[in-house]
């Protein structure tokens, strides 16, 4: 159990080593808190005020 655990451990160390992979893991953590900020109420609140701030402006 513990050997298998190790593995993977390494196994993802080297991959997140790689730019790429970091890169890919930037645009997914993005796009996740992205959808967080949708879906909370409280946020949702204040970009709606926002936006309505800006559009009175206008």
């Amino acid at each position: 159990m513990l050997d298998t655990m190790l593995q993977a451990f390494i196994t993802l160390n080297g991959m997140a080593t790689s730019p790429f992979v970091l890169l890919v893991l930037a645009f997914i953590g993005a796009y996740l808190g992205m959808r967080v900020v949708e879906v909370v109420p409280f946020t949702r609140r204040i970009i709606e005020r926002r936006e309505a701030r800006f559009a009175e402006r206008d």
